[in-house]
């Protein structure tokens, strides 16, 4: 069998976990799929895949295998489309992640809009909280809020995010509102699950305070709802608590010792701009989010 037909079908069984599922997916015979990965395994010489009678998981040459060859397939699909002129109008599906928050805020309505206008276009979002790995997870786009440290993965910024500190107006008046930093030890703090629970929060100057958790979550919808029912303090994005603090369901304090604001990127894949329909949402999306605190963006122009 071809080395390209054997690297599909077994990037199908790892990312099924079976062979029965990849041959359902690629619409081949069990036989066929297994005679597949196993002729890929004695040319490679390697054991790409553990098999028991109930899972398939990769080696660890396997998932080094995997990931050179969702690359190598990815772009091999890019070539194609552009060859059979994709690339005069978008088309196929694009993968998109972003934060829970921002994603519903501020991504959600750019992508109905981008569907809107192209209709050969289909969409999978995936918003989690977690930093997610492009590769391994087929995603073509992402937003990243904070420092980048993968420099395989092409950055265009879009903004900035403040980090404040909020606490509700009721929790302020019965515990008083911290003037300096370090007076936060002396308050309940509502942290993230994410970080470690000895996580400093950064200031101005080089200044650190380790806060005292009183709540662990791990969104940022729910320190939301305990910051606004009066349960503690907590730090968050600018666009996370913009809306509530314009209520005035939250106060800020401690602006005039807030760090650096936090830059914002749409990241993708070194090889997934050549795609038109990648291409065609990053263009289509730069100018929207860049545009989101002003209330210029015309989401369905």
């Amino acid at each position: 069998m071809d080395q390209l037909v054997s690297m599909r079908v077994f990037a199908a069984v790892a990312d099924g976990r079976g062979f029965a599922a990849a041959a359902r997916r690629l619409r081949l015979s069990a036989p066929t799929v297994t005679r597949a990965v196993a002729a890929l395994e004695a040319h490679l010489g390697a054991r790409l895949l553990h098999r028991t009678t109930r899972t398939v998981t990769v080696t660890e040459a396997g998932a080094r295998y995997l990931a050179a060859c969702k690359r190598l397939l990815g772009e091999l699909a890019d070539a194609d489309a552009a060859a059979a002129g994709d690339h005069a109008e978008p088309r196929g599906t694009v993968a998109v992640s972003a934060p829970i928050h921002f994603g519903r805020l501020h991504v959600a309505p750019v992508l109905l809009a981008f569907m809107a206008r192209y209709p050969a276009i289909a969409v999978r979002t995936r918003f989690t909280d977690r930093v997610v790995d492009l590769l391994d997870e087929e995603l073509d786009l992402a937003v990243r809020i904070g420092d980048l440290s993968d420099s395989t993965l092409t950055a265009v910024r879009v903004g900035a995010e403040r980090r404040m500190v909020c606490a509700s107006p009721r929790y302020l008046r019965a515990r008083g509102t911290p003037r300096q930093p370090r007076e936060l030890s002396e308050h309940d703090a509502i942290t993230f699950s994410a970080a470690p629970a000895t996580a400093e929060w950064r200031f101005r100057g080089g200044v650190t305070v380790t806060p005292r958790p009183r709540m662990v979550v791990d969104t940022a919808d729910m320190a939301l709802a305990a910051a606004v029912a009066g349960l503690g303090v907590t730090r968050l994005l600018e666009y996370q608590v913009e809306r509530d603090v314009a209520a005035g369901r939250l106060r800020v304090v401690l602006a005039d010792a807030e760090p650096p604001p936090a830059p914002v990127h749409l990241v993708h894949r070194v090889g997934r701009h050549g795609a038109a329909r990648v291409r065609a949402l990053i263009d289509f999306a730069l100018p929207r989010l860049r545009a989101r605190r002003s209330g210029a963006a015309i989401l369905g122009a």
